[in-house]
């Protein structure tokens, strides 16, 4: 047999693994383990040529889940709960860093990059400085290591090739559940990444202040190099949002749009977008007994339709019940990973304990979803709906906009804070957030708006708002939108009824308002009427109005497309 041969990859019992020089090695690791474990060197998978990362002995490779159970298990990264699911502390990090997040700034990609406080620049010496730390770290300290394999994007046309390395068990796990999974041998072997995340989270930057950087954590992208590095911070959601906006950065300079929304799909193949920050509804919506799951954080809109970027679900779980998100709730069990929740004594999760921090997570492969849809792909979408949490009690339960209405808010991603959910917030506090997922954006917003606008008229895709805050008065005067009430709405827009409505057109912000619609109370339908107090309701709707030119006034530039006009006046 020849050398070649030799390294080749193989198959015994449904396992992958990339043979060592020494047979007595493998045997020795099986032993171990327990049973074949899917084992590789950094030279058969080219990562000492690509990183500069020599030593370690062993590394393991597409791990199975089973075998990622065990790893978890044997190294004492967690603990297991009563069901299986393996549950993991991220430390003193919790959540990202955005403030630690940087650019290489060089060309050609420092003319393509949107600069300023969400996408930071360093010099290429900071990054090498950062980088060496890594490799050292992993030559000098590490003697197993993990490496994933796999995609961002269920498209083959637009998908990117990732390879993620982390010295954790559990971080192998969770870019195995997030990104999607190679299913044979012909699609690893040769696999040549795009992109390369080499996860050094035990390596603290001490030197920070000297390099110039915000803390001790660094996460930076080298886009030339193709290549990012984390520093600091076990939080695995770094490498979630760090591929993604990656996406957001190549996909559209090729016409494809990158867009942090959930998807779902229709008996009859009629596709939806659901775009909004944090407490709109976002996931519980999308969530549809009657509709097919895409996914739930990340997709693409390539010439062939929409695709979500993801094999799996990253699901917030603080006060999670069956009752309320049953879907999310069934789906915890075996394979699944649990981040920073507290568990039991009798090895239960509880999702009430928020000791650690309320950003308490999961992270599981999207077919714990029974009600999803197997290709992870759609066609181009006929509705996009736009959710927003409007604590100020102004914006009506639903209203179809125009498609440079729709440009606008987009490029605004409106919601509001309310009292009580942070500390020193005594009242509806706006939250503005551009694509509705500002920190991943890498081109300038308008960039993703203008190739929106082309989509949306290139495939007659209509655009709503749905507002699941309050109506009948602000926080603390009226009362939360009935959720029988927003689904009413959602599904009007989804099976196309809302078309056949009257509709008016508010007299400040401009978009069209139905009169009437089944399953909505007419007087909460125009927000005004709900109001007691009309006089109060037209002074909080100008000051809504202004805080939203306010804030769009930063996306009129030279070189850009204007959409102010199409805001409120």
């Amino acid at each position: 047999m020849s050398a070649m041969k030799a390294l080749a990859p193989a198959w015994r019992n449904g396992l992958r693994y990339t043979s060592f020089s020494s047979r007595a090695r493998i045997a020795t690791a099986r032993t171990q383990l327990g049973k074949t474990a899917s084992l590789a060197t950094v030279s058969s998978l080219g990562i000492d040529k690509a990183t500069g990362i020599t030593k370690p002995s062993t590394v393991y490779y597409n791990l199975p889940y089973p075998e990622v159970f065990e790893h978890e298990s044997k190294n004492k990264e967690g603990e297991s709960t009563a069901n299986g699911t393996y549950c993991v502390s991220t430390g003193q990090f919790t959540g990202r860093s955005p403030k630690d997040k940087y650019f290489v700034k060089q060309a050609p990609s420092d003319k393509a990059l949107d600069w300023g406080k969400i996408n930071k620049g360093v010099a290429p010496e900071v990054y090498k400085n950062i980088y060496k730390k890594a490799v050292k770290h992993y030559n000098e300290n590490v003697d197993k290591m993990y490496v994933f394999d796999g995609y961002c994007g269920t498209s083959p046309k637009s998908r990117k090739n990732v390879r993620i390395i982390t010295e954790l068990a559990w971080q192998h796990h969770f870019a195995k559940n997030m990104f999607i999974r190679p299913e044979s041998e012909a699609e690893t072997a040769g696999f040549k990444p795009d992109f390369t995340i080499i996860n050094a989270c035990k390596v603290v930057n001490d030197d920070y202040k000297e390099l110039g950087l915000n803390s001790e954590v660094a996460v930076v992208f080298n886009v030339e190099e193709h290549t990012a590095v984390i520093t600091g911070t076990w939080y695995g959601g770094e490498m979630k949002k760090g591929i993604f906006s990656m996406m957001n950065f190549w996909l559209p300079q090729d016409g494809v749009m990158a867009m942090h929304c959930s998807a779902n799909k229709g008996k009859d193949g009629d596709t939806a977008l659901f775009f909004g920050l944090s407490g709109t509804g976002k996931t519980t919506l999308s969530a549809d007994p009657e509709r097919l799951l895409i996914g739930d954080d990340e997709h693409g809109w390539d010439d062939d339709g929409i695709f979500n970027f993801e094999g799996g679900c990253y699901a917030k779980t603080v006060n999670l019940s069956r009752d309320n998100e049953p879907e999310i709730y069934d789906a915890i069990k075996r394979d699944a990973l649990l981040e920073n929740v507290v568990i039991k004594e009798n090895g239960e999760p509880d999702y009430t304990d928020v000791s650690k921090t309320e950003n308490t997570r999961v992270s599981y492969p999207i077919y714990h979803i029974d009600n999803h849809e197997p290709t992870g792909m759609g066609g181009h979408p006929n509705s996009i709906i736009f959710l927003t949490c409007d604590a100020f009690g102004v914006l009506p339960p639903v209203s179809r906009l125009s498609p440079g209405q729709a440009m606008y808010h987009y490029l605004s991603g409106y919601t509001a804070k309310v009292a009580g959910t942070e500390r020193g917030v005594t009242e509806p506090t706006p939250n503005f957030s551009a694509g509705f997922g500002a920190a991943f954006l890498t081109l300038h917003p308008t960039r993703y708006a203008d190739l929106l606008q082309k989509k949306l008229d290139r495939h007659g895709t209509k655009c709503f708002l749905i507002n699941t805050g309050w109506t009948g008065g602000g926080y603390g005067v009226g009362k939360r939108m009935s959720i029988k009430a927003t689904r009413a709405c959602v599904n009007a827009v989804l099976d196309g009824s809302i078309n056949k409505a009257d509709f008016t057109a508010d007299p400040v912000f401009g978009f069209d308002v139905p009169t009437e619609l089944p399953g909505v109370p007419t007087e909460v339908l125009i927000p005004r009427d709900a109001w007691s107090d009309k006089d109060s309701y037209d002074a909080t709707r100008s000051r809504l109005a202004g805080m939203f030119k306010d804030n769009f006034a930063k996306f009129v530039k030279p070189g850009v497309t204007d959409y102010t006009s199409f805001g409120p006046e």
